[in-house]
């Protein structure tokens, strides 16, 4: 028998004793999850503050180092310690460079150590954190015990030590960054594998004769990104702070290259007298930490299903 049933559009039904906003609520289309963290964190005026802040930073150490009539190695010995003036905004140093500048450079240094200094360790622990979740047995114990070991001593003790191996400079600070700063990622990641693993569409996956590097790269790893990604942002701050504590004992960033610790160290000596020298890199670092932890704290709550409206 010939089945003449058309198929109706969706608008013509309608639900029965539901009002507008929950018929809304129904019908609303599904998005994807990285749409709906987008969504959220877009609506999120405390982490659209924080990436303004971190973007307005970026540009300008960008630019105004290249578009300034100074160079931040040109020293000028008639005019050392000046105050803000027209010609030099946030004064002189004891040498008579422009701070404006080595300000906006240091920007740059700092920027690039921390954001470096936390995507590359983390990159690391993502590899071994799934590797050692996903193997288990002898394998997984041998490191996470590594791993329990080494977390025993603060990072910074590790880092003065290989710094003081290797040499200063930012790229010796993001070697050593990326040598100790893995542990903390791999945990987590290592965690999430153990209950990924067992998921109906990791099973179903081992069962249609998928190895064990897509099993891990393919389907396991990219479902931990949401965790990766807030853990690398609220990271940064972190790898700035320290980058400006060893350039402040002077471990870290050498003169003449300037970053915010390495300016804040040469503020120090001359507080009294022209505190302007160090408050300028501290209110810098202070700031930028702050936008980082506010937009790590942002993406936390996008990416939470529980906190879905």
């Amino acid at each position: 028998m010939k089945n003449n049933i058309t198929s109706l559009p969706v608008q013509d039904f309608k639900f029965i004793g539901a009002d507008a906003e929950i018929e809304k609520i129904i019908t609303r289309p599904s998005i994807s999850f990285w749409v709906d963290v987008r969504r959220r964190a877009l609506k999120n005026k405390v982490f659209m503050f924080g990436l303004f802040f971190i973007f307005l930073v970026l540009v300008l150490s960008i630019v105004i180092p290249e578009v300034s009539t100074y160079s931040y190695r040109q020293q000028n010995l008639s005019n050392i310690n000046a105050a803000s003036s027209v010609d030099h905004w946030f004064g002189t140093d004891s040498l008579g460079r422009d701070l404006w500048v080595r300000v906006w450079v240091g920007g740059r240094v700092s920027l690039a150590v921390g954001v470096l200094g936390s995507v590359i360790p983390c990159l690391i622990g993502i590899v071994i954190g799934g590797i050692s979740g996903y193997f288990g047995g002898k394998l997984d114990m041998i490191i996470m015990r590594i791993v329990d070991v080494i977390m025993c001593i603060p990072f910074l003790i590790y880092i003065i030590l290989i710094m003081l191996y290797i040499g200063s400079g930012p790229v010796q600070l993001i070697i050593a960054f990326a040598l100790t700063g893995w542990m903390g990622m791999a945990r987590n990641v290592r965690g999430l594998t153990l209950q990924l693993k067992e998921q109906d569409f990791v099973l179903a996956s081992r069962a249609l004769g998928a190895s064990h590097y897509s099993l891990i790269f393919h389907h396991i790893i990219p479902n931990t990104l949401g965790i990766v990604i807030v853990g690398t942002t609220l990271s940064v701050p972190m790898a700035i702070f320290a980058e400006a504590y060893l350039s402040f004992i002077g471990l870290g960033i050498k003169p003449p290259i300037p970053s915010w610790g390495q300016l804040a160290s040469s503020g120090i000596t001359v507080l009294r007298i022209y505190p302007f020298q160090l408050l300028i890199p501290a209110i810098m670092i202070s700031i930028t930490m702050l936008s980082f932890n506010l937009v790590g704290n942002g993406l936390r709550d996008a990416v939470d299903p529980k906190l879905r409206n």
